[in-house]
């Protein structure tokens, strides 16, 4: 039973692994405390299929702190403009690190690959 477990798992990893999907993002002219607007966003490896990306974001230095996400309709873009999405945004006393998550999501929301990128604000 643990040879059967432990083989299952290194699959999903493998294929998870294989998706290639990557982020990255500049806060751009992202403004301090609760500019509604996201980032600038850059993608690469988005697998086909993907209809939808689904974005969230924690503040690693507070992370009870919602932020919430969004989502944009996949089209093949590799840029997303600030703005791209609504969100609650960064307002720390001092600066704080910030993670950003995307979940590349198929026709029926199921996630094909994720990718994170992190970053210190202001």
């Amino acid at each position: 039973m643990r040879l059967v477990l432990a083989f299952g798992f290194a699959a999903a990893m493998t294929t998870a692994a294989s998706a290639g999907m990557m982020m990255n993002f500049e806060w751009g002219p992202t403004a301090k405390c609760f500019d509604p607007k996201s980032p600038p966003i850059t993608l690469s490896g988005v697998p086909a299929g993907t209809k939808t990306l689904a974005f969230n974001m924690i503040d690693l230095d507070a992370p009870s702190f919602k932020h919430g996400g969004g989502t944009v309709a996949f089209g093949g873009q590799k840029n997303l403009p600030y703005g791209a999405f609504s969100y609650r945004g960064p307002c720390p006393p001092r600066p704080h690190t910030y993670e950003i998550s995307v979940r590349a999501l198929d026709a029926g929301g199921k996630a094909l690959a994720t990718a994170k990128a992190r970053r210190r604000f202001p």
